[in-house]
C-alpha cells in the first residue's frame, strides 16, 4: 500500500493592503512533491484548501524559481494539483482515516486564512490525535499555531518547531503587513522555536511526528523527513 499525504494550500490571494498578490509558494510544494514522486512506491497526494477549487500560486515564487528545474517542471506538468483542490469541509466529511500525513506548504497566504481557519484547525487536531504526521514549511506552520487539542492545550506547546523567522520577515519588508509575526506567535503558545544559523539557511526540526522547515531552502528536507517518518 502506498502512503497517502494530504497537502493543504491557502485560498488567500491578497497581500494585506499592498495591492500585491500572494498565495502558496511554488518551491515549497514542488520540492517535497519531487521527493514524494521519486520514492517507491510514491505516495498518493490529495490537495485541499479552505475554499476548494483553484488555490492561488504566489506569482513572485514563480519568478524566484525560474532557474529551478524541479519547480519549473512542477509548474508546467502538475498544475492539476492546485487548480481543482478539495474543500476542507469535504475532507472533514470524508474523514482522515485514509491519510498518513498532513503537509502545509508556505507562502504568505496561510498567515491570513489557515492561521484562523476552524476547519483547518480541526483537521490538524484529528491528524495529531490519531498519531499521524503533521508537517509544514516556512509560513505553513501558521496553520498550526492556534490549534488546540482535546485537552485544551496548544498543539505546539512544549514542541520543538521552526518556521519563517522574524528576521527573514523583516528582510523581505513585510513584517508590518503581517497579521502577526510567526516566530513570535510560536513562542507565545509555548513552543521551543529553533532557527538556522543564518537567514535563508536550511533548517529542519523533527519532534516525533511534528515536522517543520524554516524557509524555502528547507522544503526538500521536510519532504524527505515525511517519508522517513511514514
Amino acid at each position: 500500500m502506498s502512503p497517502s499525504i494530504l497537502v493543504v494550500l491557502t485560498s488567500h490571494a491578497d497581500l494585506a493592503d499592498t495591492g500585491k498578490k500572494t498565495g502558496w509558494y511554488l518551491s515549497e510544494f514542488s520540492h517535497p512533491h519531487h521527493v514524494f514522486a521519486s520514492s517507491s512506491p510514491p505516495p498518493k497526494i490529495t490537495v485541499a484548501s479552505p475554499r476548494g477549487g483553484a488555490a492561488p500560486l504566489d506569482q513572485s515564487s514563480i519568478e524566484a524559481a525560474k532557474d529551478d528545474e524541479i519547480s519549473v517542471e512542477f509548474l508546467h506538468k502538475q498544475s492539476a494539483l492546485w487548480e481543482a483542490t478539495t474543500p476542507l469541509s469535504q475532507i472533514l466529511q470524508q474523514g482522515i482515516d485514509s491519510y498518513d500525513a498532513l503537509f502545509f506548504p508556505g507562502g504568505h497566504g496561510p498567515m491570513f486564512d489557515l492561521a484562523g481557519d476552524k476547519e483547518s484547525q480541526e483537521i490538524v487536531k484529528r491528524f495529531w490525535e490519531a498519531g499521524k504526521i503533521v508537517s509544514a514549511v516556512c509560513h505553513g506552520p501558521a496553520a498550526l499555531v492556534n490549534v488546540k487539542l482535546s485537552n485544551g492545550e496548544y498543539l505546539l506547546k512544549g514542541k520543538k518547531v521552526t518556521a519563517f523567522s522574524n528576521s527573514e520577515e523583516d528582510g523581505v519588508g513585510l513584517s508590518e503587513k503581517m497579521p502577526f509575526m510567526l516566530e513570535t506567535r510560536i513562542k507565545e503558545v509555548g513552543a521551543e522555536y529553533e532557527k538556522a544559523g543564518q537567514d535563508w539557511g536550511e533548517k529542519l526540526v523533527v519532534d516525533g511526528k511534528l515536522i517543520t522547515g524554516q524557509n524555502p531552502a528547507s522544503a526538500k528536507a521536510v519532504g524527505e523527513a515525511i517519508l522517513k517518518v511514514i
